[in-house]
């Protein structure tokens, strides 16, 4: 092989790798920074293919995808002065890679510790404003939510977006549990009590009106038959008075015999009366005795 093709080979060698040291690639999934001699000169590279000087110019990647930075075993005070231990975790993503780099030099990990401090002073903030009580049960929500919204305002500083701060346990140090708890039981035995006392008044009230009721209706019930006793007696004295004036004879003959049946008789029956009163004036006609 002559030294003119050697030669050639040489520099086409050359301007292949010197091409490829000037193109570079950025992914969907990655924010790029170009370097001249350490100073950004560009970091919003559109995905794509994009050109460089060699030997002048140096690339720098970062993630352009959501990260996650957990943190356990944090231990923060409450407004009672109790220790609870927590464990959390951030979702985070770059947003402005140039600012990202001076302030955190590019290394994730310092990038983390940053954010992960901005989270630590705001449940550190919330948590001494609250009870125990609090904090575990019904305030949680509104506790990430101002811890969200703190971190917001402060992740810009870092070139990051902050997309949410989760908490994903709270213990009670041993020294804290037995109070907890004790108090825990004594809230839910007062609400116990309450609705007790409640369901009390409810029935006592119910059964107060029950009776009510009860004597109301017993009282129409005697009215209404009183009237309908009434209005009996009242047809059947109709119904007496029609058939005496019909036959007065046969009718007081009649009475008399009801009257001869209901009291003459029985076995104790006792009457004091003169055999010619008028009580016995038809067995006296029966008999033959004058009338």
């Amino acid at each position: 092989m002559s030294p003119r093709l050697n030669l050639l080979l040489v520099l086409v060698v050359l301007g292949v790798l010197l091409v490829r040291m000037s193109v570079f690639i950025v992914d969907e999934r990655e924010h790029a920074v170009k370097f001249r001699f350490g100073e950004i000169v560009k970091s919003d590279y559109e995905p794509g293919l994009h050109f460089k000087i060699p030997f002048v110019n140096n690339i720098i990647k970062y993630p352009d995808r959501i990260l996650t930075y957990s943190e356990s075993q944090e231990r923060f005070l409450t407004g009672e002065k109790k220790n609870l231990i927590v464990d959390y975790f951030i979702t985070w993503r770059i947003t402005d890679p140039g600012q990202y780099y001076r302030s955190a030099r590019g290394d994730e990990l310092f990038a983390q510790q940053r954010l992960s401090a901005i989270i630590r002073e705001g449940i550190k903030a919330e948590f001494s404003q609250r009870t125990v009580v609090e904090v575990v049960s019904a305030e949680r929500s509104e506790i990430m939510s101002a811890m969200l919204v703190q971190a917001k305002l402060s992740a810009p500083e870092l070139g990051i977006e902050v997309i949410d701060v989760r908490v994903m346990s709270i213990e009670l140090s041993d020294e804290v549990s037995d109070s907890v708890y004790a108090r825990m039981q004594q809230e839910r035995f007062r609400v116990a009590s309450q609705l007790r006392a409640e369901g009390s008044e409810d029935a006592e009230r119910i059964r107060a009106d029950a009776d009510r009721q009860r004597t109301i209706i017993l009282a129409e019930a005697y009215r209404d038959a009183e009237i309908m006793r009434g209005e009996g007696d009242a047809q059947a004295s109709e119904t007496y008075a029609n058939a005496y004036t019909q036959n007065a004879e046969f009718y007081a003959f009649y009475r008399s015999m009801q009257a001869y049946r209901e009291s003459i008789g029985g076995e104790q029956d006792l009457l004091v009366l003169s055999p010619k009163s008028d009580f016995f004036r038809f067995l006296q006609a029966q008999s033959g005795a004058p009338p």
